[in-house]
């Protein structure tokens, strides 16, 4: 009988085997018996009862779940016992506004499809942990979200919808496509129709919706410190700092003791100044200059040393570190560290004593240096010069110090044009600025251009980012290179290349492949040749589009797009949290320190680049928040424009005059079919083939204007 019985349960563990194959095929469908069957190939009575009946078991065990009368389904919690690890990916959820989502990978390989209904109680950018469905011929991966590892954030802001028996808070974000139940005494004093400050709490298993508590209201949507506010809760930065922190900055003394000074390099009485815009507090980069004997000259570029005044640990420092960076809203500065030291103590004002770490290099008149110097100084700054100030001494204006800005300039022109000779691609960066009322009501809307003024910094700051740089990372010898954090810039794919190389050469213009510096010196000619022409703005586009990204890292794979084979960030420590931790490593390693733990600096890196891009979609979304209210009162009025983007969902052009975008949906051009030619940056009409590119200048007439969502809509005039 034993051995009848252990024969009988040989074959029913096989069974069930087979069964939770079936199942675990396509966990989220239900199936009967006979269905299981049939998949298994089963025609027999006999063994279809005895699937039955290994089924029940499998119910029993609580594998499987009835959901209706002979109607089973896997139990979803029993699904990483069942199925084989390959079967599973993580990644980060990228949610669509309809609910359904693409999970993007951690290691390469296609995105992840997941329909609406598999999202599971996964929030948008959460890391997740995927059921990859068997592929389907000529279709996208998909699978379901059955476990979430990591939340991305915990606060989220929307409007409070309340009713006398429940509340609910609409999420602001699109992408977050489920609304917070709020508990009523979780309400925290807000009233129907106020943005708050939601914060999760959890999502039952039972539930349709997340769980939350409100933890601020910020007060009635539309208003510009409430829509400013809620900018930055969205993008995950704190409105201010902790109480800790703010005790810390507030007990450190603003005098310098003169045991530190004594033990630093003097620039007291060296001719130093600042140049930055004319609204800055945050002075975090002065430079020095002075003639030396035989026609040389010394130049230091003077950094705050913010380091010597936030210790690490500290709740600054923390702080500071999960911050990543200060944001640049239209109206304000969220800066990285507490005003106190941000714009006083570490802030490099005239005509007072400051702490700094500084590169000092003696050139002579071709800009080819001698020597350099790395170290701690003591400075004070003679002047504190705007952009504009120093723009108008370069264009031929007098001033007491004229010769000393006149040959620093001359210097730094000459930097630059190494730079350009060596690869380096030259983009145009323009800013779009506000004119704002008392209230934050956008009065008009303009370009800041960089010129001569702004060229004479950069160059100078590229210049000691890059020697530091190489200074840590260059090394003859066969010992290792110490742990650094550096700025990179990879190389974009070939094939990106590739394509816009032939795509301008569709325009008439060439673009030579033979070698990076030959593609950027190509690049550059290209730039000149397009400047003032129709097409300028369709392929600047294009370019930057083709570039990939910058980033922290520890691993040095040199900066693709400046040209320079080390490089990283020292000169804004006030404003980036990387340069303060360069700072800490320079020092450490100049006086014969240890390298550090690799891999838990690239955790900071990925960190930092992590908050970088935060801050810029945080700068962005209030750039749109002023752009919409600009347009609010200008619907039905007509403008000329030019087509910055092209979707399948629409046509984004751009305001010639004031830099507004919004855009034409496709549905709304009903005199043809319209569709996205990808590979050309055009949208084409399927019957008369008009096409609408890139670049192309187009009459719109502004249609709607939704200031909560940050949109404008437009509507094609044609001729």
């Amino acid at each position: 009988m034993a051995k009848k019985e252990k024969s009988r349960r040989k074959k029913t563990d096989s069974l069930s085997a087979h069964i939770l194959a079936v199942f675990s095929s396509d966990p989220f469908r239900s199936y009967n018996y006979k269905q299981v069957a049939a998949a298994m190939g089963i025609k027999d009575n006999a063994t279809r009862d005895l699937i039955l009946s290994t089924m029940l078991e499998l119910l029993e065990q609580g594998i499987l779940q009835e959901v209706k009368k002979g109607k089973f389904r896997l139990d979803m919690s029993r699904l990483s016992q069942i199925a084989p690890a390959s079967r599973y990916v993580i990644g980060t959820v990228d949610m669509k506004q309809t609910g359904k989502a693409y999970v993007i990978l951690q290691e390469p390989g296609e995105d992840i499809y997941i329909s609406p209904t598999h999202t599971g109680k996964a929030l948008h950018e959460d890391t997740v942990k995927v059921f990859l469905f068997p592929r389907r011929p000529g279709r996208k991966p998909e699978g379901q979200i059955v476990e979430v590892l990591k939340r991305a954030k915990t606060h989220f802001v929307g409007k409070l919808q309340l009713s006398d028996k429940y509340a609910f808070v609409i999420p602001d974000n699109p992408s977050i496509a489920v609304d917070f139940f709020i508990p009523r005494e979780y309400l925290n004093k807000a009233k129907n129709g106020e943005k708050v400050v939601v914060e999760f709490i959890e999502w039952p298993e039972y539930a349709r919706n997340p769980f939350g508590r409100i933890v601020k209201v910020l007060g009635r949507p539309g208003e510009h410190q409430v829509e400013m506010q809620s900018i930055l809760v969205e993008w995950d930065f704190p409105i201010g700092f902790s109480r800790e922190a703010e005790k810390e900055a507030s007990i450190i003394p603003e005098s310098i003791p003169i045991e530190e000074i004594e033990k630093r390099r003097d620039f007291r009485k060296v001719f130093t100044i600042t140049i930055d815009p004319a609204d800055a507090k945050d002075f975090d980069d002065a430079i020095s200059f002075q003639r030396l004997d035989d026609g040389l000259y010394e130049v230091g570029i003077h950094i705050a040393d913010v380091a010597y005044y936030v210790k690490p640990g500290t709740a600054i420092d923390q702080e500071a570190e999960q911050r990543g960076t200060s944001i640049y809203l239209v109206d304000r500065v969220i800066p990285m560290l507490p005003e106190k030291l941000s714009n006083f103590v570490c802030s490099l004002r005239p005509n007072e004593d400051k702490l700094c770490f500084s590169t000092v290099f003696v050139m002579d008149e071709k800009a080819q240096i001698k020597s350099q110097w790395f170290g701690k100084t003591v400075i004070r700054s003679d002047y504190r010069f705007n952009y504009d100030e120093v723009q108008q001494i370069i264009e031929g204006g007098q001033h007491a110090v004229r010769d000393e800005i006149i040959t620093l300039y001359k210097l730094s022109a000459i930097l630059r044009e190494e730079r350009m000779k060596k690869g380096t691609i030259n983009f145009e960066t323009k800013e779009v600025k506000f004119n704002l009322d008392d209230n934050g009501k956008p009065l008009g809307v303009y370009i800041k251009e960089q010129k001569e003024a702004n060229w004479l910094i950069e160059d100078f700051m590229l210049l000691a980012n890059r020697r530091v740089a190489e200074w840590v990372g260059h090394t003859k010898s066969k010992t290792k290179p110490k742990t650094f954090v550096y700025r990179v810039h990879d190389e974009p794919p070939a094939e990106k290349i590739n394509q816009f190389a032939q795509f301008v050469s569709k325009l008439g213009y060439s673009i030579k492949l033979g070698s990076r510096s030959l593609f950027a010196r190509s690049l550059n000619r290209l730039f000149t040749q397009v400047a003032g022409k129709g097409e300028e703005n369709l392929i600047e586009t294009i370019a930057v589009r083709t570039m990939a990204k910058a980033y922290y890292s520890t691993d040095n794979i040199g900066h693709y797009g400046l040209a320079f084979d080390y490089y990283t960030h020292f000169t804004s420590p006030i404003r980036r949290y990387p340069d303060m931790m360069v700072h800490r490593l320079l020092w450490q390693y100049l006086n014969g320190g240890e390298s550090v733990d690799k891999e838990l600096y690239e955790q900071r890196c990925v960190h930092a680049s992590d908050r970088e891009r935060k801050a810029l979609e945080a700068e962005r979304s209030s750039i749109k928040l002023k752009q919409a209210e600009f347009m609010k009162d200008k619907i039905g009025q007509i403008f000329d424009a030019l087509i910055s983007g092209v979707s399948k969902y629409g046509i984004f052009a751009e305001i010639v005059d004031n830099y507004c975008e919004g855009m034409i949906r496709l549905r709304d051009l009903t005199d043809d079919f319209y569709y996205l030619d990808e590979d050309n940056y055009q949208v084409i009409g399927q019957r008369y083939g008009e096409t609408y590119r890139l670049g192309d200048s187009i009459k719109v007439m502004v249609k709607n204007v939704d200031i909560q969502k940050k949109q404008i809509d437009f509507k094609l005039v044609k001729s």
